[in-house]
């Protein structure tokens, strides 16, 4: 380990439109739907379905969205981002140099590495803030750090996060947010994730071919589904339900956001909230621990969408615990997961 400068650690969130507009929408969404790994079909069948059906008719609808999620401050994935960035900077110190990055759009992955390079950091540690491991999410931010960083004659070190589905200091902070209600006031607890295609984790799965041969595959992590989404998914609920002493029949993990006819990881969340709300549950509290700072997916999809469709199905009231947003204990686990790293 070079002594003669700053280490860098690049910090990588998904990304969001720049503006709760139609056109920033629209540029947002081409930019992340047209990337392989997210949709995973030949070049020309993707670009017909992306530029010639999803774009024209998605990119209004989301916008309004956006429009529901958006803050003063503009988007919280976004300004969580930062305010997490400048306070890791504070607690990492003068010996290293942190940068926020989004996969798609601003800030790029490519300026950050430019800011790095350009500071002199002997090695980087790359970051991606997805606990779970999955192509669509960790493996494109990856993807997309090692072809920026070959565009560079001189290569530093480079050490990837792969995943952090179970870090203890995560799963305190999210139990701590959850203290904030009282659950035997709920019916139910649901902690969903989000999907991807179950094609996508059969994929993944080419050393061991052992994804959906077996029932319920995904329910205890080991040595063959380490590295699937579905099982690191469960095992982050896992970890959470033995720190609030939840019994089975009190929760259910599942998996919304779904796009498209496939199938995706079920069981899918609408349906179990209309599930549980035509058995009579009035009041749900949802844990989001795919998620580390507010967005679409949370905010706007589980508080209005879900809510609405609960109430027309009979229930009453979802609650959703906060996420991990700029929590300075999340700060500090992601130090301490850096320095391990």
């Amino acid at each position: 380990m070079s002594n003669f400068g700053k280490k860098g650690v690049l910090l990588v969130n998904l990304g969001t439109p720049d503006a709760p507009t139609v056109k920033a929408v629209r540029k947002y969404l081409k930019q992340f739907l047209l990337d392989p790994r997210v949709i995973d079909y030949p070049w020309i069948a993707r670009q017909l379905l992306i530029r010639g059906i999803i774009l024209p008719f998605r990119s209004r609808s989301s916008a309004k969205l956006y429009k529901r999620l958006w803050e003063e401050k503009g988007s919280p994935l976004k300004f969580h981002g930062y305010k997490v960035a400048e306070e890791l900077q504070k607690l990492m110190g003068d010996d290293y140099h942190v940068e926020l990055a989004m996969r798609y759009q601003t800030p790029s992955i490519e300026g950050a590495i430019d800011k790095m390079m350009k500071a002199g950091v002997t090695e980087i540690v790359v970051f991606p803030m997805f606990p779970q491991y999955a192509s669509a999410s960790t493996g494109s931010a990856h993807e997309e750090v090692m072809r920026v960083l070959t565009t560079y004659n001189n290569i530093p070190p480079v050490k990837f996060i792969n995943s952090f589905y179970d870090n203890e200091q995560m799963i305190d902070v999210i139990v701590e947010n959850s203290k904030q209600f009282n659950f035997d006031d709920y019916d139910h607890i649901i902690f969903s994730y989000h999907g991807i295609p179950k094609r996508h984790l059969r994929k993944a799965d080419i050393s061991c071919k052992y994804c959906q041969k077996v029932d319920n595959c995904c329910g205890k992590l080991s040595k063959v589904n380490q590295f699937c989404y579905s099982a690191q998914s469960y095992a982050t609920t896992q970890a959470l339900v033995a720190k609030l002493n939840l019994s089975e029949d009190r929760y259910t993990t599942s998996f919304q956001s779904r796009l498209g006819r496939e199938e995706w990881t079920t069981p899918y969340t609408i349906d179990v909230i209309e599930g549980l709300a035509e058995k009579g549950a009035k009041k749900l509290l949802v844990f989001s621990p795919a998620f580390v700072a507010d967005c679409l997916e949370t905010t706007v999809e589980i508080k209005f969408e879900y809510q609405e469709d609960f109430e027309k199905a009979g229930g009453e009231h979802i609650d959703l615990v906060p996420s991990l947003n700029d929590n300075p204990k999340w700060i500090k686990a992601i130090r301490d997961m850096v320095l391990e790293a």
